[in-house]
Formats: structure tokens, sequence, C-alpha cells
């Protein structure tokens, strides 16, 4: 089974009656499991196509459909709720509070769920990250890396069914940035369907299969022959 299958997908933006064409015949299916990067220079359309795969945006036209199911058929009081239960989010530059703690950051997701145990399910998720150790402390008191594991763990707590990250090493050194590739890596080995989006080559080849386009439309799609695969190195990242 699919967990995302797209058809002659489509966006456009009309802006004083210009329309600007960013999205045109996207085809391609992602099952459960896969590490997909989704992978362009700027202006190509993957933010824009992450946004609709993430149920941010609705496309034009076209077919998609998440576990089967046709997304027209979600009105927009049901979007926010299917992201909060099936999608995890991480961000280039991390949209963590300020002036909070670790523990307060990964919990936020759970506060719109109706799951219990906010402590337990957010210490686990900060865990698996690797920063048991800076639990209470606020996010201005951690490294950019640092940040990232928060992020991530944010994206874990709620076990969503697949997690977007939005160029997620583009603020980071490349031993912080390697270390967040070896977690999305590791995640991945236990079953997470990771959709990547970025313009670098190096970050993209951490995935199993990248997804390439130029001005809207799919160039490439192929299994990543020589993949890079990331080491831990938590020490590195203070």
């Amino acid at each position: 089974m699919s967990l995302i299958e797209v058809e002659n997908l489509k966006k456009d933006y009309v802006n004083d009656e210009v329309v600007t064409r960013v999205l045109r015949n996207v085809n391609f299916k992602i099952n459960g499991g896969e590490f997909v990067a989704i992978m362009g220079p700027s202006g190509s359309g993957k933010s824009t196509l992450m946004h609709i795969l993430s149920f941010l945006d609705r496309p034009t036209s076209g077919l998609y459909k998440f576990e089967e199911k046709d997304i027209k058929n979600f009105d927009d009081n049901y979007l926010p709720s299917l992201r909060n239960q099936k999608v995890g989010f991480v961000f280039q530059s991390f949209n963590l509070l300020s002036r909070t703690t670790v523990l307060d950051n990964v919990k936020l997701p759970l506060i719109y769920s109706n799951k219990k145990n906010y402590d337990g399910l957010a210490e686990g998720a900060i865990e698996s990250v690797g920063l048991s150790h800076r639990l209470h402390y606020f996010t201005n008191q951690i490294s950019g890396g640092e940040k990232q594991r928060v992020a991530i763990a944010r994206a874990l707590v709620n076990n969503p069914e697949v997690i977007f990250a939005d160029e997620p090493t583009g603020n980071l050194d490349s031993k912080s940035g390697n270390t967040v590739m070896h977690i999305l890596q590791k995640l991945n080995e236990q079953g997470r369907t990771i959709i990547l989006v970025t313009h670098e080559i190096d970050t993209a080849n951490h995935a199993k299969r990248i997804i390439r386009l130029k001005d809207g439309e799919i160039i490439s799609d192929e299994k990543v022959d020589n993949r890079t695969i990331a080491k831990e190195e938590r020490d590195l990242v203070k």
C-alpha cells in the first residue's frame, strides 16, 4: 500500500491575474518506510510540493492520496488534526519557542492531541535523540545542532506516519549536520517514513531515493547508489 500517491499534480498561484505555474504533471508514489529526498534548485517547486504533501497547501488540480484517501475529500477543519496526528515537521530554522525548556517545546504537539502522559511521551522522544541531559535547559542555552535534535524529538512525539524535514542541516555546521542526518537515518531504519527537502546533493545522498525537480517538473526519480551513511558524533554537538 502506498502511503503517498500523486498523479498529474499541478499548482498555480494567481496574483493580480498573473498566473505563476509552480508545479505541473508531478507523478510519484512513496511507500511507508521509505527515505526520500526531494531535491532541486531555488524556485524548482520543492517547498511547494512539501507543503502540499504535508497538508499545508492544496494542489490546483490532480490527485493526491494519503493512506489511499483522496485529500480533496478532507475539509479545512480536518486538516489541522490530520497534520497533528499523521505528520511531523523539522524546519531549517528549528521553529522552537524561545525562553522555553526543551521538554516544553517537545510537549507542544501533545497539547492538541487526545494523548495523556505528556511528560513521559516527551521525555521518551528527547531520549531518542540523545538529549535527556538537556531536558530542562532553555532553548537559548543549547547549540544549533541540539536545537535541531529538539525539533526532531518534537516531530516524533505524536508517533506520526511521516516526518518532513525541510533543509534540516541548512543552518548547521558539517559535524552538527552529520549528527542530525544520523538521527534521521536511524529513525528510517526503525521504520519511519522520512521525506527530506534539500538543494544540496551531499544532504540528499543520505536518503535512499532522490526525486529531482526543475521548473516545477520531475526530471528524475532514482535510488541512491552510493548512499552516504552518517556517523553519530554526539560529543561534538555541545
